[in-house]
Protein backbone atom coordinates (compact mmCIF):
# COMPACT_ATOMS: atom_id res chain seq x y z
CA UNK A 1 0.00 0.00 0.00
CA UNK A 2 1.14 3.82 -0.97
CA UNK A 3 -0.29 6.84 0.25
CA UNK A 4 -0.62 9.68 -1.55
CA UNK A 5 -1.53 13.19 -0.85
CA UNK A 6 -2.43 16.00 -2.90
CA UNK A 7 -1.73 19.04 -1.03
CA UNK A 8 -2.70 21.64 -4.33
CA UNK A 9 -6.41 21.79 -5.49
CA UNK A 10 -5.42 24.83 -8.04
CA UNK A 11 -2.70 27.67 -8.27
CA UNK A 12 -3.70 29.73 -5.28
CA UNK A 13 -4.27 27.01 -3.18
CA UNK A 14 -3.75 27.16 0.95
CA UNK A 15 0.16 27.54 1.19
CA UNK A 16 0.28 26.10 4.23
CA UNK A 17 -1.36 22.05 2.94
CA UNK A 18 1.37 20.79 1.42
CA UNK A 19 3.58 21.29 4.57
CA UNK A 20 1.03 20.12 6.75
CA UNK A 21 0.59 16.89 4.65
CA UNK A 22 4.35 16.15 5.33
CA UNK A 23 4.18 16.98 8.83
CA UNK A 24 1.33 15.64 10.06
CA UNK A 25 1.58 11.92 8.94
CA UNK A 26 3.09 9.27 6.57
CA UNK A 27 2.83 9.97 3.24
CA UNK A 28 4.75 8.57 0.61
CA UNK A 29 3.95 10.89 -2.51
CA UNK A 30 3.29 14.76 -2.69
CA UNK A 31 1.15 15.80 -5.21
CA UNK A 32 0.59 19.14 -6.30
CA UNK A 33 -2.21 20.24 -8.78
CA UNK A 34 -1.63 23.83 -9.81
CA UNK A 35 -2.70 24.30 -13.01
CA UNK A 36 -6.16 24.77 -15.20
CA UNK A 37 -7.03 25.90 -18.88
CA UNK A 38 -7.13 29.61 -18.38
CA UNK A 39 -3.85 29.33 -16.39
CA UNK A 40 -1.76 28.14 -19.12
CA UNK A 41 -2.45 31.31 -20.71
CA UNK A 42 -1.78 33.67 -18.12
CA UNK A 43 1.82 31.68 -18.00
CA UNK A 44 2.27 31.87 -21.62
CA UNK A 45 1.72 35.81 -21.06
CA UNK A 46 4.39 35.84 -18.31
CA UNK A 47 6.99 34.12 -20.00
CA UNK A 48 6.68 36.49 -23.22
CA UNK A 49 7.36 39.12 -21.01
CA UNK A 50 9.72 37.39 -19.13
CA UNK A 51 11.83 34.26 -20.45
CA UNK A 52 12.40 32.82 -17.53
CA UNK A 53 8.83 32.55 -16.11
CA UNK A 54 5.91 30.61 -16.78
CA UNK A 55 5.67 28.43 -14.14
CA UNK A 56 3.86 28.76 -10.61
CA UNK A 57 5.92 30.52 -8.58
CA UNK A 58 4.63 29.48 -5.54
CA UNK A 59 6.51 26.12 -6.10
CA UNK A 60 10.48 26.41 -6.12
CA UNK A 61 9.83 28.40 -3.14
CA UNK A 62 7.93 25.63 -1.16
CA UNK A 63 10.32 22.87 -2.22
CA UNK A 64 13.07 24.79 -1.01
CA UNK A 65 10.97 25.16 2.55
CA UNK A 66 10.65 21.29 2.91
CA UNK A 67 13.45 20.16 1.33
CA UNK A 68 14.90 18.72 4.71
CA UNK A 69 11.65 16.75 5.63
CA UNK A 70 11.50 15.11 2.38
CA UNK A 71 14.85 14.05 2.43
CA UNK A 72 14.46 12.98 5.60
CA UNK A 73 10.85 11.69 5.38
CA UNK A 74 11.51 9.94 1.77
CA UNK A 75 8.86 11.74 0.76
CA UNK A 76 8.50 11.89 -3.64
CA UNK A 77 7.05 15.39 -4.89
CA UNK A 78 4.63 15.21 -8.06
CA UNK A 79 3.68 18.78 -9.32
CA UNK A 80 2.27 20.60 -12.89
CA UNK A 81 3.73 23.55 -11.21
CA UNK A 82 6.30 23.51 -14.77
CA UNK A 83 3.32 25.20 -16.55
CA UNK A 84 4.54 26.30 -20.27
CA UNK A 85 8.31 26.52 -18.44
CA UNK A 86 9.12 23.09 -16.52
CA UNK A 87 13.15 23.75 -17.63
CA UNK A 88 13.15 27.16 -16.16
CA UNK A 89 11.04 26.04 -13.01
CA UNK A 90 13.15 22.92 -12.25
CA UNK A 91 16.47 25.17 -12.15
CA UNK A 92 15.09 27.54 -9.88
CA UNK A 93 13.71 24.51 -7.52
CA UNK A 94 17.32 23.45 -8.09
CA UNK A 95 18.78 26.58 -6.71
CA UNK A 96 16.35 26.22 -3.61
CA UNK A 97 16.84 22.82 -2.65
CA UNK A 98 19.78 22.12 -4.37
CA UNK A 99 20.42 18.09 -2.70
CA UNK A 100 17.16 17.12 -4.83
CA UNK A 101 17.21 15.10 -7.62
CA UNK A 102 14.76 16.75 -10.12
CA UNK A 103 12.94 15.38 -13.06
CA UNK A 104 11.33 16.86 -15.52
CA UNK A 105 8.18 16.08 -18.14
CA UNK A 106 8.41 17.77 -20.82
CA UNK A 107 6.98 16.91 -24.89
CA UNK A 108 3.43 19.15 -24.07
CA UNK A 109 3.98 22.63 -25.26
CA UNK A 110 2.77 22.36 -29.09
CA UNK A 111 3.06 25.83 -29.52
CA UNK A 112 5.94 26.00 -31.69
CA UNK A 113 3.94 22.87 -33.74
CA UNK A 114 0.99 24.32 -34.46
CA UNK A 115 1.85 25.38 -38.23
CA UNK A 116 3.18 21.98 -38.84
CA UNK A 117 0.32 19.78 -37.63
CA UNK A 118 -1.71 22.14 -40.33
CA UNK A 119 0.43 21.42 -42.57
CA UNK A 120 -0.09 17.79 -42.19
CA UNK A 121 -3.65 17.76 -42.57
CA UNK A 122 -4.59 18.38 -38.90
CA UNK A 123 -7.59 21.08 -38.74
CA UNK A 124 -7.82 20.71 -34.63
CA UNK A 125 -11.18 21.75 -34.77
CA UNK A 126 -13.12 22.82 -31.89
CA UNK A 127 -15.13 20.25 -30.03
CA UNK A 128 -17.46 22.46 -28.85
CA UNK A 129 -18.26 24.36 -32.38
CA UNK A 130 -16.64 22.41 -34.73
CA UNK A 131 -14.42 25.55 -36.64
CA UNK A 132 -11.13 24.41 -37.73
CA UNK A 133 -8.12 26.08 -35.71
CA UNK A 134 -7.42 27.91 -39.00
CA UNK A 135 -9.74 30.80 -38.11
CA UNK A 136 -7.85 31.93 -35.34
CA UNK A 137 -4.51 30.68 -36.37
CA UNK A 138 -2.96 34.19 -35.15
CA UNK A 139 -4.89 34.66 -32.19
CA UNK A 140 -3.39 31.43 -30.31
CA UNK A 141 -1.46 32.38 -27.01
CA UNK A 142 -0.71 28.73 -25.51
CA UNK A 143 -1.52 24.95 -27.13
CA UNK A 144 -0.75 22.50 -24.52
CA UNK A 145 -1.64 18.87 -24.56
CA UNK A 146 -3.33 16.81 -22.13
CA UNK A 147 -0.37 14.24 -20.91
CA UNK A 148 -0.85 10.76 -19.19
CA UNK A 149 0.93 9.19 -16.22
CA UNK A 150 3.05 6.85 -18.02
CA UNK A 151 5.65 9.54 -18.70
CA UNK A 152 5.37 11.07 -15.18
CA UNK A 153 5.97 7.09 -14.04
CA UNK A 154 9.06 7.29 -16.08
CA UNK A 155 10.27 10.00 -14.37
CA UNK A 156 9.87 8.19 -11.07
CA UNK A 157 11.51 5.86 -11.87
CA UNK A 158 14.53 7.75 -12.52
CA UNK A 159 14.59 7.85 -8.65
CA UNK A 160 13.92 11.86 -8.51
CA UNK A 161 13.00 13.21 -5.56
CA UNK A 162 10.71 15.93 -7.58
CA UNK A 163 9.31 15.36 -10.68
CA UNK A 164 7.79 18.42 -12.58
CA UNK A 165 5.30 18.35 -15.12
CA UNK A 166 3.66 20.86 -17.69
CA UNK A 167 0.14 20.19 -19.23
CA UNK A 168 -1.46 16.35 -18.19
CA UNK A 169 -4.90 15.17 -16.95
CA UNK A 170 -4.75 16.39 -13.56
CA UNK A 171 -5.61 12.76 -12.63
CA UNK A 172 -2.22 11.37 -13.65
CA UNK A 173 -0.13 12.73 -10.97
CA UNK A 174 -2.04 10.48 -8.38
CA UNK A 175 -2.26 7.62 -11.01
CA UNK A 176 1.43 7.98 -12.01
CA UNK A 177 2.99 6.68 -8.56
CA UNK A 178 0.21 3.97 -8.63
CA UNK A 179 2.41 2.30 -12.02
CA UNK A 180 5.70 3.30 -10.58
CA UNK A 181 5.09 0.99 -7.75
CA UNK A 182 2.80 -1.62 -8.83
CA UNK A 183 4.30 -2.10 -12.45
CA UNK A 184 0.73 -1.80 -13.79
CA UNK A 185 1.00 -2.19 -17.76
CA UNK A 186 -0.51 -0.08 -20.53
CA UNK A 187 -3.01 -2.41 -20.95
CA UNK A 188 -4.78 -2.94 -17.18
CA UNK A 189 -7.33 -1.20 -18.27
CA UNK A 190 -9.22 -1.94 -14.83
CA UNK A 191 -6.49 -1.17 -12.34
CA UNK A 192 -5.28 2.13 -14.09
CA UNK A 193 -9.40 3.51 -14.35
CA UNK A 194 -9.17 2.83 -10.49
CA UNK A 195 -5.96 4.99 -10.51
CA UNK A 196 -7.45 7.60 -12.36
CA UNK A 197 -10.79 7.75 -10.27
CA UNK A 198 -8.93 8.35 -7.02
CA UNK A 199 -6.77 10.72 -8.56
CA UNK A 200 -10.23 12.45 -9.58
CA UNK A 201 -11.65 12.09 -6.36
CA UNK A 202 -7.91 14.03 -4.88
CA UNK A 203 -7.61 16.50 -7.65
CA UNK A 204 -9.47 19.24 -6.27
CA UNK A 205 -7.57 19.19 -2.86
CA UNK A 206 -10.58 19.35 0.05
CA UNK A 207 -13.40 19.19 -2.12
CA UNK A 208 -13.61 15.49 -0.86
CA UNK A 209 -12.53 16.07 2.63
CA UNK A 210 -15.77 18.60 3.53
CA UNK A 211 -14.52 21.94 1.21
CA UNK A 212 -17.19 23.66 -0.95
CA UNK A 213 -19.48 20.51 -0.24
CA UNK A 214 -22.97 21.02 0.20
CA UNK A 215 -24.18 18.25 2.21
CA UNK A 216 -24.33 19.55 6.19
CA UNK A 217 -21.68 21.88 5.13
CA UNK A 218 -22.33 24.03 8.20
CA UNK A 219 -21.62 20.48 10.35
CA UNK A 220 -18.14 20.11 8.69
CA UNK A 221 -15.73 20.84 11.49
CA UNK A 222 -12.85 22.99 11.60
CA UNK A 223 -12.09 24.34 8.17
CA UNK A 224 -9.18 27.01 9.53
CA UNK A 225 -7.72 23.29 9.82
CA UNK A 226 -9.14 21.15 6.93
CA UNK A 227 -7.16 18.15 6.05
CA UNK A 228 -6.21 17.75 2.53
CA UNK A 229 -7.15 14.27 1.36
CA UNK A 230 -4.67 11.15 1.10
CA UNK A 231 -4.98 8.24 -1.26
CA UNK A 232 -4.13 4.79 0.29
CA UNK A 233 -3.74 2.42 -3.44
CA UNK A 234 -3.20 -0.95 -2.98
CA UNK A 235 -1.35 -3.11 -5.55
CA UNK A 236 -5.01 -4.89 -7.58
CA UNK A 237 -6.77 -0.98 -8.43
CA UNK A 238 -8.98 -0.95 -4.87
CA UNK A 239 -7.61 2.42 -2.76
CA UNK A 240 -9.21 4.51 0.09
CA UNK A 241 -9.90 8.39 0.55
CA UNK A 242 -9.02 9.86 4.01
CA UNK A 243 -6.62 12.68 6.10
CA UNK A 244 -4.45 12.89 8.73
CA UNK A 245 -6.24 12.15 12.00
CA UNK A 246 -6.90 15.22 14.28
CA UNK A 247 -7.18 17.23 11.03
CA UNK A 248 -10.41 19.50 10.01
CA UNK A 249 -13.18 18.20 7.72
CA UNK A 250 -14.76 15.57 6.75
CA UNK A 251 -14.41 12.17 4.67
CA UNK A 252 -17.38 10.42 3.75
CA UNK A 253 -19.86 9.30 1.38
CA UNK A 254 -20.89 12.55 0.68
CA UNK A 255 -18.02 14.20 0.17
CA UNK A 256 -16.54 11.40 -1.79
CA UNK A 257 -19.69 11.34 -4.43
CA UNK A 258 -19.81 14.94 -4.48
CA UNK A 259 -16.72 15.41 -6.43
CA UNK A 260 -17.06 12.30 -7.97
CA UNK A 261 -19.45 14.34 -10.28
CA UNK A 262 -17.40 17.01 -10.93
CA UNK A 263 -16.12 17.57 -14.55
CA UNK A 264 -16.98 14.14 -15.63
CA UNK A 265 -19.50 14.48 -19.04
CA UNK A 266 -20.23 11.06 -19.80
CA UNK A 267 -20.24 8.93 -16.41
CA UNK A 268 -19.91 5.81 -18.55
CA UNK A 269 -16.19 7.41 -20.46
CA UNK A 270 -14.53 9.68 -18.43
CA UNK A 271 -11.78 9.61 -21.13
CA UNK A 272 -8.00 10.20 -20.03
CA UNK A 273 -5.05 10.11 -21.79
CA UNK A 274 -4.30 6.68 -19.87
CA UNK A 275 -7.90 4.64 -20.30
CA UNK A 276 -11.28 5.45 -20.51
CA UNK A 277 -13.29 5.29 -16.83
CA UNK A 278 -16.12 3.88 -15.96
CA UNK A 279 -17.56 5.84 -13.23
CA UNK A 280 -20.64 3.70 -12.86
CA UNK A 281 -19.20 0.90 -12.15
CA UNK A 282 -17.33 2.73 -9.17
CA UNK A 283 -18.59 1.28 -5.53
CA UNK A 284 -18.02 3.38 -2.01
CA UNK A 285 -18.05 2.11 1.31
CA UNK A 286 -17.69 3.94 4.59
CA UNK A 287 -14.62 1.92 5.63
CA UNK A 288 -14.24 3.78 9.39
CA UNK A 289 -13.97 7.36 10.29
CA UNK A 290 -13.11 9.77 7.59
CA UNK A 291 -12.15 6.94 5.48
CA UNK A 292 -14.05 6.10 1.95
CA UNK A 293 -13.02 2.71 0.10
CA UNK A 294 -13.41 2.27 -3.71
CA UNK A 295 -13.59 -1.46 -5.19
CA UNK A 296 -14.77 -2.40 -8.17
CA UNK A 297 -13.51 -0.23 -10.87
CA UNK A 298 -13.96 -1.09 -14.66
CA UNK A 299 -12.00 0.53 -17.89
CA UNK A 300 -11.34 0.53 -21.45
CA UNK A 301 -8.70 1.26 -23.91
CA UNK A 302 -7.34 4.56 -24.05
CA UNK A 303 -8.19 7.05 -26.74
CA UNK A 304 -6.33 7.28 -30.04
CA UNK A 305 -6.21 10.89 -29.88
CA UNK A 306 -4.97 13.57 -27.19
CA UNK A 307 -6.81 16.36 -26.20
CA UNK A 308 -4.86 20.19 -26.87
CA UNK A 309 -5.63 22.95 -24.26
CA UNK A 310 -4.92 26.00 -26.93
CA UNK A 311 -5.99 29.70 -25.47
CA UNK A 312 -6.05 32.45 -27.99
CA UNK A 313 -6.88 36.42 -28.10
CA UNK A 314 -10.29 37.42 -28.58
CA UNK A 315 -10.62 40.57 -27.33
CA UNK A 316 -10.50 43.18 -24.33
CA UNK A 317 -13.22 43.63 -21.50
CA UNK A 318 -13.64 45.77 -18.25
CA UNK A 319 -16.00 45.57 -14.92
CA UNK A 320 -17.06 48.30 -12.67
CA UNK A 321 -18.99 48.39 -9.45
CA UNK A 322 -21.13 51.05 -7.56
CA UNK A 323 -22.93 50.62 -4.25
CA UNK A 324 -26.36 51.36 -3.54
CA UNK A 325 -27.76 51.65 0.31
CA UNK A 326 -31.52 51.88 1.34
CA UNK A 327 -34.21 53.09 0.87
CA UNK A 328 -34.88 52.07 -2.59
CA UNK A 329 -31.45 50.74 -3.44
CA UNK A 330 -32.27 48.23 -5.76
CA UNK A 331 -34.01 50.81 -7.90
CA UNK A 332 -31.23 53.38 -7.46
CA UNK A 333 -28.89 50.37 -8.85
CA UNK A 334 -31.41 50.40 -12.07
CA UNK A 335 -31.34 53.47 -12.60
CA UNK A 336 -27.37 53.56 -12.53
CA UNK A 337 -27.37 50.61 -14.99
CA UNK A 338 -29.64 52.78 -17.68
CA UNK A 339 -27.86 55.92 -17.41
CA UNK A 340 -24.19 53.88 -18.45
CA UNK A 341 -26.74 51.67 -21.42
CA UNK A 342 -27.55 55.25 -22.57
CA UNK A 343 -24.32 57.39 -22.24
CA UNK A 344 -22.40 54.74 -24.29
CA UNK A 345 -25.22 54.40 -27.11
CA UNK A 346 -24.98 58.14 -27.25
CA UNK A 347 -21.11 57.69 -28.02
CA UNK A 348 -21.55 55.23 -30.35
CA UNK A 349 -19.77 52.71 -28.53
CA UNK A 350 -20.29 48.79 -30.43
CA UNK A 351 -19.51 46.06 -27.56
CA UNK A 352 -20.11 42.44 -28.25
CA UNK A 353 -22.21 42.50 -25.13
CA UNK A 354 -22.94 44.42 -22.23
CA UNK A 355 -24.27 42.58 -19.11
CA UNK A 356 -25.27 43.70 -15.68
CA UNK A 357 -25.75 41.65 -12.35
CA UNK A 358 -27.26 43.46 -8.96
CA UNK A 359 -25.43 41.90 -6.14
CA UNK A 360 -27.87 41.58 -3.27
CA UNK A 361 -30.55 40.65 -5.47
CA UNK A 362 -30.06 38.45 -8.16
CA UNK A 363 -26.46 38.25 -8.69
CA UNK A 364 -26.29 34.09 -8.16
CA UNK A 365 -30.70 32.93 -9.36
CA UNK A 366 -31.12 35.55 -11.79
CA UNK A 367 -34.91 35.49 -12.27
CA UNK A 368 -35.39 32.95 -10.10
CA UNK A 369 -34.23 34.39 -6.77
CA UNK A 370 -36.65 34.93 -4.12
CA UNK A 371 -38.11 38.51 -4.10
CA UNK A 372 -36.44 41.16 -2.56
CA UNK A 373 -38.43 44.35 -2.05
CA UNK A 374 -36.35 45.96 0.03
CA UNK A 375 -32.83 44.68 0.24
CA UNK A 376 -30.57 47.09 2.57
CA UNK A 377 -27.70 47.68 -0.12
CA UNK A 378 -27.61 46.12 -3.44
CA UNK A 379 -24.34 46.32 -5.66
CA UNK A 380 -24.78 46.96 -9.65
CA UNK A 381 -21.88 45.16 -11.38
CA UNK A 382 -21.38 46.18 -15.27
CA UNK A 383 -19.20 44.56 -18.06
CA UNK A 384 -18.44 45.41 -21.31
CA UNK A 385 -16.92 43.33 -23.73
CA UNK A 386 -15.11 43.59 -27.56
CA UNK A 387 -12.77 43.46 -30.35
CA UNK A 388 -12.26 47.24 -29.65
CA UNK A 389 -9.75 48.35 -26.74
CA UNK A 390 -10.50 51.78 -26.83
CA UNK A 391 -14.38 51.25 -27.01
CA UNK A 392 -14.23 49.14 -23.90
CA UNK A 393 -11.00 51.53 -22.39
CA UNK A 394 -13.93 54.72 -23.10
CA UNK A 395 -16.93 52.23 -20.94
CA UNK A 396 -14.62 52.48 -17.87
CA UNK A 397 -15.28 56.31 -17.64
CA UNK A 398 -18.94 55.75 -18.06
CA UNK A 399 -19.28 54.47 -14.00
CA UNK A 400 -17.51 56.33 -11.59
CA UNK A 401 -18.48 59.60 -12.63
CA UNK A 402 -22.38 58.59 -11.32
CA UNK A 403 -21.16 59.03 -7.73
CA UNK A 404 -22.16 62.83 -8.43
CA UNK A 405 -24.63 62.77 -11.58
CA UNK A 406 -26.76 59.75 -10.73
CA UNK A 407 -28.71 58.49 -8.11
CA UNK A 408 -28.03 59.26 -4.19
CA UNK A 409 -26.34 56.95 -1.79
CA UNK A 410 -23.72 55.46 -4.39
CA UNK A 411 -20.24 54.13 -2.78
CA UNK A 412 -18.20 51.35 -2.93
CA UNK A 413 -15.65 53.32 -6.23
CA UNK A 414 -12.41 53.63 -4.22
CA UNK A 415 -10.41 52.24 -6.35
CA UNK A 416 -11.16 54.02 -8.86
CA UNK A 417 -12.35 53.59 -12.69
CA UNK A 418 -12.13 49.46 -13.79
CA UNK A 419 -9.17 48.09 -15.95
CA UNK A 420 -9.69 47.44 -19.56
CA UNK A 421 -8.33 43.51 -19.34
CA UNK A 422 -7.57 41.12 -22.37
CA UNK A 423 -9.63 38.16 -22.70
CA UNK A 424 -8.51 34.91 -23.26
CA UNK A 425 -10.89 32.17 -25.07
CA UNK A 426 -10.73 28.38 -24.76
CA UNK A 427 -10.27 25.92 -27.50
CA UNK A 428 -10.17 22.45 -26.79
CA UNK A 429 -9.11 20.05 -29.79
CA UNK A 430 -7.94 16.57 -30.78
CA UNK A 431 -4.90 15.66 -32.24
CA UNK A 432 -3.49 12.01 -33.37
CA UNK A 433 -1.66 10.12 -30.16
CA UNK A 434 0.82 9.48 -31.78
CA UNK A 435 2.19 12.88 -32.84
CA UNK A 436 3.26 13.50 -29.28
CA UNK A 437 6.24 12.29 -28.07
CA UNK A 438 6.45 13.14 -24.38
CA UNK A 439 10.22 12.70 -22.74
CA UNK A 440 11.98 13.10 -19.56
CA UNK A 441 15.36 14.77 -18.17
CA UNK A 442 17.17 14.80 -14.95
CA UNK A 443 18.52 17.55 -13.52
CA UNK A 444 21.09 16.16 -10.80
Amino acid sequence: MIRIANGQGFWGDWLEAPVRLIEQGPIDYLILDYLAEVTMSILQKQRKADPALGYARDFPALIGRVAKMLRDRNVKVIANAGGINPVACAHEVRRLAPDLKIAIVLGDDMLLRIDDFLAQGEEMRNMDTGEPLSTIRDKITSANAYLGAFPIAQALATGADVVITGRCADAALALAPMIHRFDWKPDDWNRLSAGIVAGHIVECGTQCTGGNCIADWQGIPDFANIGYPIVEAEPDGTFSVTKHPGTGGRVNLETIAEQLLYEIGDPRQYITPDVVADFTSIRLAQDGPDRVRATGILGSPRPETLKLSISYAWGWKAVGTLVYSAPDALAKAQVADRIVRDRVRQLGLAFDSIYTEFFGVNATHGPVAAPCPDPPEVQVRIGARGHDRKAVDRFTRELIPLVLSGPPTGTGYGEGRPSVREVIAYWPALIPRDMIQPHVEVIE
